[in-house]
């Protein structure tokens, strides 16, 4: 089986990274991390990569000042010198061009930690909270030009507790990213994946039939009379 070259770009952490790694290493999955490369050079998932034995690019963004195209133009060069067919955003914080998106069309995919098309940007969960929504949870999509804006391979959602804050509420939507990115990842590099009319189509799988409702009501509900 010929496996798909993944590059992996971080900012910091890297625990989507590690998720994507970790699946990686069975051996039917359908990608293989050839390289993880991060705009910040003391990057803590830039250590952790290497010691999974990941080639690795630190490529600092500061000495372009606000050329990001001049940026993306290099890290462009560094991608392709690792023969790279898809790449996952992992906590990448820059704002990408429309020239480099281009570059990535259809092969750049992205994860969100809010349900898209809601809580796009930044602080998803304090938001989500101030909203007062009672599902929460994580999106898979691939990159265009509009941020957070994409089509969607995958989603996962949890149940906003009342206890709730930005915090707690971000450790278990945090679990669900772990769970659908290697997911995500291995049905784009699979092939079975497929955008038709700005939607993303699945090929193989069916949609499971149990509903999360929130909150929940314990017991038999009372017949009204």
């Amino acid at each position: 089986m010929t496996k798909s070259r993944v590059a992996v770009l971080i900012s910091g952490r890297g625990s989507n990274m590690l998720a994507l790694l970790k699946a990686a290493r069975q051996p039917a999955y359908p990608a293989e991390i050839a390289l993880v490369l991060s705009n910040r050079p003391q990057a803590h998932g830039l250590e952790l990569a290497r010691s999974a034995g990941v080639t690795t690019c630190a490529l600092d963004h500061t000495p372009y000042g606000g050329n990001r195209e001049q940026f993306e133009r290099a890290m462009q060069a560094a991608i392709e010198r690792h023969s790279i067919n898809l790449i996952c955003l992992a906590g990448f914080m820059r704002l990408l061009t429309p020239w480099f998106v281009q570059q990535w069309d259809g092969r750049m995919l992205n994860i969100h930690p809010a349900l898209l098309p809601a809580f796009k940007g930044i602080n998803t969960h304090t938001r989500a909270l101030a909203a007062g929504v009672k599902i929460h949870g994580a999106t898979v999509h691939f990159v265009t030009a509009e941020m957070d804006s994409g089509p969607i391979v995958a989603q996962g959602a949890v149940a906003v507790r009342e206890e709730d804050d930005a915090e707690t509420l971000a450790a278990r939507v945090l679990d669900v990213e772990h769970r659908i990115y290697p997911l995500s990842l291995q049905l784009v590099a699979s092939g079975r994946v497929r955008m038709a009319d700005g939607r993303c189509l699945v090929d193989g799988v069916t949609a499971p039939g149990a509903a999360l409702i929130v909150p929940e009501l314990r017991g038999k509900m009372s017949e009204n009379r």
